[in-house]
């Protein structure tokens, strides 16, 4: 297949480069980012995106509470189940589903906005998780910010299968966002979750020998159209049996637990993702300013 952005610049980031470590026997992760214990000045962060962490959680254990401040932080269920519990609820004491107790499955994600800091409970069962971090915008005073919030939504894998799927997108009202137009948390794309950075996350489950295309920035959706950082990230999920190619380009084969910085590509730009293994191939397009 022959690449339709020859401008585009791409730099793999390996699985067995990134940062590893185990906490406890409960916590097995990988840091694409300089993490806790993991540092690497040559990766920081990419555009907006601070934190990628790939996590594998034994069962009956989980992070215990702990408080974000002016973060937005967003897990991507890859296997099992996760379990989120407000940490003014009582284990055994939950009641039925709501906002502040409830269960995800593979696909799901769970979405934290850091604000003034109220710490959350996550428990989480066996499974597999990818954690993102991203920085909030600049512009935003940190008197504005809303009080901390944990929610969750579900995505349809069968619509994963078609096409890549809008996960996040910016909060429509932007940076001057009114406390009402908080609460309202309209997204920029309709069934998004909102998120206060001009940043877009994608997700697809592409078979083999089938391709699927991102649209850079999503149109018209971001505010920055030039120089976009898109990162594009295969988990590990098949046993190494998925693997893609970016653009059409040989140098560009990710394998599970590689990831890519995709950069000089603007918003509109179509960036192609090949699924040339064994197996289905779940991508992740993390895309922002």
């Amino acid at each position: 297949m022959t690449s339709t952005l020859a401008h585009a610049k791409i730099v793999l980031r390996r699985s067995s480069e990134r940062g590893y470590a185990e906490h406890g026997g409960w916590l097995k992760t990988f840091h694409t980012f300089s993490f806790a214990g993991y540092w690497d000045h040559r990766f920081m962060s990419f555009g907006s995106l601070r934190v990628l962490n790939e996590d594998r959680v034994s069962a009956r254990n989980g992070f215990p509470t702990h408080p974000h401040r002016d973060a937005e932080i967003f897990s991507y269920i890859l296997s099992g189940e996760l379990t989120h519990r407000d940490s003014m609820i009582k284990k055994g004491a939950e009641g039925a589903q709501g906002k502040q107790f409830y269960r995800m499955h593979r696909g799901d994600v769970q979405f934290t906005t850091g604000g003034t800091g109220e710490p959350f409970l996550s428990l989480i069962g066996r499974n597999r998780v990818l954690k993102m971090i991203s920085q909030v915008s600049h512009t935003r005073s940190r008197t504005k910010w809303p009080e901390a919030a944990v929610s969750h939504q579900e995505f349809c894998r069968e619509e994963k299968r078609k096409a890549f799927v809008p996960i996040l997108s910016p909060l429509a009202a932007g940076p001057e966002a009114t406390p009402a137009e908080e609460d309202a948390a309209v997204p920029k794309i309709p069934d998004t979750i909102p998120i206060h950075a001009d940043f877009v996350m994608g997700a697809g489950i592409i078979a083999p020998n089938e391709t699927f295309k991102w649209n850079v920035g999503a149109g018209d959706v971001v505010e920055s159209k030039k120089k976009r950082n898109v990162y594009i990230h295969l988990p590990m999920t098949k046993q190494g049996k998925s693997k893609v190619k970016l653009n059409g380009r040989e140098e560009a084969v990710l394998e599970e637990g590689d990831g890519a910085f995709v950069t000089l590509v603007n918003a509109g730009d179509l960036l192609q993702v090949e699924s040339v293994g064994e197996a289905e191939a779940e991508v992740i397009v993390l895309d922002s300013n």
